[in-house]
């Protein structure tokens, strides 16, 4: 055939060839990827990816005069129109981030609204780092999620083709319902119902392929000689002997790396609606391989849920999601990027791993792949989470609903694991010792961790429309008890080699008999916590004729967790918001804009979290130590121990005052989408750990976070076949710690402090001016107190203006929170094609780099960019002298190890077809869609590690300490509908 005739035959049968591609990519998924079937199917894609395809179903309009759907979201205790609120709501629908290759779909938030940052990790199953608005609190900065109406710290648990919609809840008049736990923002997640119509089977299937991106540049063998041995030139010392067995190139991230793993995920819903009862049912199965070698992430999701109407006015319900959790065990790349190049891994002859030359990370460092490889299977780690929801609503005098709730939450750790021994050849004396640190003997080790909350509520709601005057109010009082218990233990075997604990899983646990020693046996943790809290509330919402808008809401929470003599046992958070649509409005009649309404809240939200507990014992800590002796003048020491705080009457939880202004429009027939706000939250009475002669916790600073949110979109089509939009969202952050205990006060955590004026977290060291060159540039500058020095360190700025270098020349060298975050995402649909990019970024903060900068207790290896270390005068202003028998440059923080945190990421980009409605119907199903997807594809960044993204505790966050890479992941996957 000629070559027009092959066009028209790849024409004629696109809908073949394409369902013959879906098959080749199950086909792929059955042969482990074999090459030559990877081949074809991307011969099949790139054929059917460059055809005209004549659809015969044309997309739904994306814009339209009026709104043919009333955005209804999530609010706390109910649901609204978005259109009735004042509040910063926004909605991320299911369909976003089901078919993105995230274990954790808070990952796949990522980018998708403004005012939320998320640092994500490429760690299997890794929960992000997310704060909403900035950081507000010394201890608790995560958000409070919400799934299915049941409170938890995460939604690790939910499988992403469960969620119908998640719903981010941003400002007071949205938060204040939640009261104590509204501080830092609420993620709601409403999990799929059943819809009415047939009886439907939903089946979703993807593949996902890994590879490592970001990798930091080290010097190789040759390179690392070359800086050792000017190392031991600059101390002096006799140039090291490599011997024969050290003239290996080894990478060693390169050894532990599993590029080509695989991320795979099922799931299989079904549900079924009548005029009676809506059920639905869906199972998930995801197993997702790390980066490194032999970390693997299984999981199994469970969701079942059921409504029935018994009659018009009363029905009752109940909701179950489940998971079961194979965790892996935690790995990263932290001895591989310090580990020498000089040595292979393996010693093929002696069927041993290599010990790192003496000296040179033996001890401190040792083989990376040995940990990688030998330690793999010896951690068992499994995780059950249920949460379970049953109600009965009941409507009444036609108004009225009251709606009662029980709900639990069950989370289980079972975790047990294997500390074996293992022999490693040393090349320097032809020998073999211990791994693992010159370990000599097995162990073993259990951890139990159980968590249980229950829930109930009772709400009433009257909702009633009065001549345009729409009233919507509730009432309710809740319980919320929570239980926490952690046990954990270890035993180690009895001497001698004859009893060392067998490499196998039924001999993991403490008692371990005969192998284990009973005098080793050691309970390393125990906790047992018990809290409990009730609650009154209520809110109203109310609008005229949908243009003037007001609510109020009002939440009143006393807990356990203080004594009942504290005056503080009970407090009250409250919000009041407004908004005005002038597009309502006659004299808007005119306009462009189809909408226009200005808004704003105003109130006090709590912040709740557990560093103090009452009245459970807060704990001992080891105090002075006494000497007693008996009439025989045996002298004992016996310990003393003193509680780790004393009680505080008058505390309270950190109130947190809250407002924004801002509007939302849409213009141009709704093509044109446009919110902003400037939003301000200050936080009073922070809780700080006082510690000195008596330990104890006080109410004492304040925190401000304060910036402008803005997001934008246009829609249109173009003709019938084709629509679009593009969009995108920014926020800025100005964080500012206004008081902390008493002036002058700071709080260390690591080399992040908490001080005010400054924002909350930041680096702390010295200024390098440059190097010095000379020893009479060392002679002519301040003196220094910090340590031995000379030509070639690293010279600091003397800040004060004393003549010398010390302590108190340090300052702010970096700001964790950048100035702003932002995102552009771009959809296009052609028929029945579609394709989506979303494109992700940070800006204006920076990373301290706690890794590749030496030390003085192993021998490291080194990163590239020494390679320009100085070298005599005239070298380097910048990179210090390789000297690592000399820790002035190492032990002294400074703005030498800090990086610009600023990037730009192709965050994710999809292909997809949608089969028309004929083609799927005629192979017996209802729809069909294939796409391909990758994520993380490009970043543009200027830090040396693997990743700019470093998340971290409310005040040590932005410290890379090597991380975990996030690595590209293309993905190609099947949705099917019967």
């Amino acid at each position: 055939m000629s070559f027009y005739e092959n066009m028209h035959y790849f024409h004629d049968k696109k809908e073949e060839i394409i369902i013959s591609s879906m098959i080749m990519i199950v086909r792929i998924k059955n042969n482990y990827m074999k090459q030559r079937d990877l081949k074809y199917s991307c011969l099949i894609a790139v054929l059917y990816f460059g055809m005209n395809v004549n659809a015969q179903t044309t997309p739904n309009d994306t814009v339209s005069k009026e709104q043919k759907i009333e955005e209804v979201v999530m609010i706390g205790y109910g649901t609204a129109k978005k259109r009735d609120l004042t509040g910063s709501i926004a909605k991320v629908s299911g369909s976003d981030v089901a078919d993105k290759p995230n274990a954790n779909a808070a990952a796949s938030l990522q980018g998708k609204v403004a005012g939320l940052a998320v640092v994500n990790s490429g760690q299997p199953g890794a929960t992000p780092d997310i704060r909403i608005r900035g950081t507000v609190s010394r201890y608790n900065s995560r958000p409070l999620y919400v799934v299915d109406g049941i409170w938890t710290d995460n939604m690790d648990f939910v499988n992403s083709n469960d969620i119908e919609s998640i719903e981010v809840l941003k400002d007071a008049s949205s938060l204040a319902i939640f009261g104590v736990r509204g501080a830092n923002g609420v993620i709601i997640v409403t999990t799929k119902r059943a819809k009415s119509g047939k009886p439907t089977i939903t089946f979703s299937s993807s593949l996902g392929t890994k590879f490592l991106t970001g990798k930091p540049e080290l010097t190789n063998a040759s390179e690392f000689k070359s800086l050792y041995d000017r190392n031991r030139a600059n101390q002096g010392l006799a140039p090291y002997s490599y011997y024969d067995i050290f003239n290996s190139d080894t990478d060693w991230i390169d050894a532990i790396t599993n590029n080509g793993a695989t991320i795979i995920k099922n799931d299989l819903s079904f549900s079924s609606s009548t005029e009676k009862s809506k059920t639905y049912f869906g199972i998930g199965h995801l197993e997702e391989q790390g980066i490194i070698n032999n970390e693997l992430l299984k999981r199994f999701n469970v969701n079942f849920n059921n409504e029935f109407n018994f009659t018009k006015n009363f029905k009752v319900g109940f909701s179950i999601n489940g998971s079961f959790t194979n965790n892996p065990r935690l790995q990263n790349y932290s001895s591989a990027l310090v580990a020498v190049p000089i040595v292979a891994p393996f010693n093929d002859d002696l069927g041993l791993y290599n010990q790192l030359p003496i000296g040179l990370g033996d001890a401190q460092v040792g083989n990376p792949l040995l940990s990688v490889d030998y330690l793999s299977g010896t951690q068992l780690s499994k995780t059950y989470r249920i949460l379970a929801n049953a109600f009965a609503e009941v409507k009444f005098w036609n108004d009225f609903t009251f709606r009662t709730n029980y709900m639990v939450d069950l989370g289980m750790t079972r975790a047990r694991g294997y500390n074996p021994v293992a022999k490693l050849y040393v090349g320097e004396t032809n020998s073999t010792t211990n791994a693992f640190g010159g370990r000599q003997l097995t162990s073993v080790y259990q951890n139990t961790t159980d968590n249980i909350i229950t829930q109930q509520e009772y709400l009433l709601t009257w909702n009633k429309n009065l001549s345009g005057h729409n009233i919507t109010a509730t009432a309710g009082y809740t319980i919320y008890d929570e239980k926490f218990e952690q046990m954990s233990g270890n035993v180690t075997q009895k001497a001698g080699e004859q009893n060392a604990i067998p490499w196998n899983r039924r001999f993991w646990y403490l008692d371990t008999y005969p192998f284990g020693d009973p005098a080793s046996r050691t309970a390393t943790s125990s906790e047992y916590d018990d809290g409990a809290s009730i609650s009154y509330l209520a809110r109203v919402l109310y609008n005229y004729k949908g243009k003037y808008i007001f609510n109020a809401s009002f939440r009143r929470d006393g807990s356990a967790t203080f004594a009942a003599d504290n005056p503080n046992q009970y407090q009250n958070f409250w919000a009041l918001g407004a908004a005005w649509d002038l597009g309502k409005e006659s004299f808007m009649d005119d306009s462009f804009f189809s909408s226009l309404k200005l808004k704003g809240s105003y109130g006090q939200l709590g912040n709740r979290f557990s560093p103090y507990r009452y009245p459970n014992y807060p704990g001992y800590v080891g105090g002075a130590t006494a000497v007693f002796a008996d009439v025989a003048f045996q002298k004992d020491l016996y310990p003393g121990y003193i509680l780790a705080w004393q009680n505080s009457p008058n505390l309270k939880w950190e109130v947190i005052t809250s407002y924004e202004a801002g509007f939302e429009a849409s213009a141009f027939n709704n093509r044109l989408s446009v919110e902003a706000v400037y939003y301000n939250k200050r936080t009073k009475d922070l809780l700080n750990y006082v510690t000195g002669v008596q330990n104890y916790f006080r109410n004492s600073g304040e925190i401000e976070n304060k910036g402008i949110e803005g997001s934008i979109a246009w829609r249109d089509k173009i003709g019938e076949d084709f629509n679009y939009s593009i969009g995108g969202n920014i926020t800025t952050y100005d964080n500012k710690v206004l008081s902390v205990f008493e002036p002058g006060y700071r709080i260390f955590d690591g080399n992040s402090v908490t001080e005010a004026g400054f924002p909350i977290g930041y680096f702390y060291g010295y200024e390098v001016e440059g190097v010095y060159q000379t020893n009479a540039d060392v002679l002519l500058s301040p003196t220094s107190t910090l340590g031995t020095y000379g030509p070639g360190d690293l010279k600091f700025k003397d800040l004060n203006g004393d003549g010398k270098i010390d302590d108190q020349d340090r300052t702010i060298i970096g700001n964790p929170t950048p100035d702003f975050t932002y995102a552009l995402n771009l959809n296009l649909n052609y028929k029945n094609w579609s394709l989506g990019i979303d494109l992700q970024g940070v800006y204006g903060n920076e990373i301290l780099r706690n890794w590749g900068n030496g030390s003085t207790f192993a021998q490291f290896n080194y990163r590239k960019a020494r390679l320009d270390a100085w070298n005599g005068e005239g070298t380097s202003n910048w990179e210090p002298i390789i000297n690592d028998g000399n820790n002035y440059n190492t032990n002294n923080v400074s703005n030498y190890m800090i990086e610009d945190g600023s990037y730009v990421r192709l965050r994710n980009i999809q292909l997809g077809y949608n089969f028309n409605s004929n083609t799927a119907k005629s192979i017996g199903l209802s729809s069909l869609r294939i796409y391909l997807n990758a994520q993380n594809l490009v970043t543009w960044r200027n830090n040396s590690g693997f990743t700019p993204e470093a998340g971290g505790t409310p005040t040590q966050f932005g410290v890379d300490n090597g991380g975990y890479p996030l690595p590209i992941i293309t993905t190609m996957g099947v949705n099917v509908t019967f």
